[in-house]
């Protein structure tokens, strides 16, 4: 038992100093960016974005290092079913989701053919080099097109961060930065040892502990967000968060065992895991989608999600 016991400390432990340090360095970030007057546009891209996924991709990166590329690729693809099936799914159970009209004609349409791209490159079994520039290629792509949509818009969201950062602040903001960065590292190194040593302990994969423990652990965020904004009725943010985040799961997490540590792809992936991402981005689409002005997902879709995600866990075990 005592064997045991290191590794779960190490897993919790890394749960809970990741989400702390992520949520540091995307505020002091932006903080930073504020000070050197770039602008809210770039704070929003780049450090939001890459605060928002910074767990799943330095999960995903450290464990393709050490050779784990099954923890990786079920980190990636873990997740995606989690924020769609647990965290959008619970939100709506909470409350009904209201859906803008031009997340479905864009960004998901943008997820859909990056999840079909993401399944043809895993097709013949196997996720090398080339299929991580390609899937990298996407994210640039994807990048570029957010840059150019949020320039036609007026407002946004991050505008209020440029009252709130005096210049005399930026000595203790630059140290939390660098501390929450080697924070982050070091949580997510925790993250893949404490997985890694549980899956050896119970004899299972790497894969499957990348599916479940560690893709619940990473996903906490999105969680916390979604929860936060459905009690106070930023339904936008709900369906974009999910959006976003698998956007980046698939399309840059995917990508890091690719480019780190190229190696085939177990069979369930394929057979099991990828189709259930599928059908989740798929029926993501049809719980929102109406036939009227309203696109709402009610608490029953939300039920049904939840029950497609328990449908899959049943089947992991």
């Amino acid at each position: 038992m005592a064997d045991i016991l290191l590794p779960i400390i190490a897993l919790l432990s890394g749960f809970a100093l990741l989400i702390w340090s992520a949520d540091e360095f995307t505020e002091n970030g932006a903080k930073i960016a504020n000070i050197f007057n770039i602008s809210p546009l770039i704070i929003g891209l780049i450090i939001f974005g890459f605060g928002t996924s910074a767990p799943e991709m330095l999960v995903s990166g450290l464990a393709a290092w050490d050779g784990n590329t099954g923890l990786s690729i079920g980190n990636a693809i873990g997740s995606n079913i989690f924020n769609i099936a647990l965290v959008l799914g619970i939100s709506a159970i909470i409350l009904p989701i209201e859906v803008h009209e031009d997340i479905l004609k864009k960004e998901w349409i943008f997820l859909m053919v990056a999840t079909l791209c993401a399944g043809l490159l895993l097709r013949d079994g196997r996720l090398d080099f080339i299929d991580g520039l390609i899937l990298l290629s996407l994210l640039v792509l994807f990048l570029a097109y957010t840059l150019k949509e949020s320039k036609n818009k007026q407002h946004h969201e991050f505008d209020e961060l440029k009252h709130g950062v005096e210049k005399d602040q930026s000595k203790k903001t630059w140290l939390m930065l660098i501390i929450s960065l080697i924070v982050l590292i070091s949580s997510a190194k925790l993250v893949v040892y404490g997985g890694v040593e549980i899956a050896k302990f119970f004899q299972v994969s790497d894969l499957v502990i990348g599916l479940t423990v560690v893709a619940l652990g990473t996903s906490l965020p999105e969680l916390a967000v979604s929860i936060s904004s459905v009690l106070k009725k930023q339904y936008e943010m709900v369906v974009g968060n999910v959006i976003g985040s698998n956007l980046f799961n698939t399309i840059a997490v995917l990508a890091i065992p690719g480019l780190i540590h190229p190696s085939d792809v177990p069979a369930q992936v394929l057979n099991r895991d990828y189709p259930v991402m599928l059908l989740l981005t798929v029926l993501l689409f049809l719980v929102s989608y109406k036939f009227s002005k309203k696109h709402v997902i009610n608490r029953f879709e939300g039920l049904v999600l939840v029950g497609v995600f328990g449908f899959y866990m049943w089947r992991l075990f």
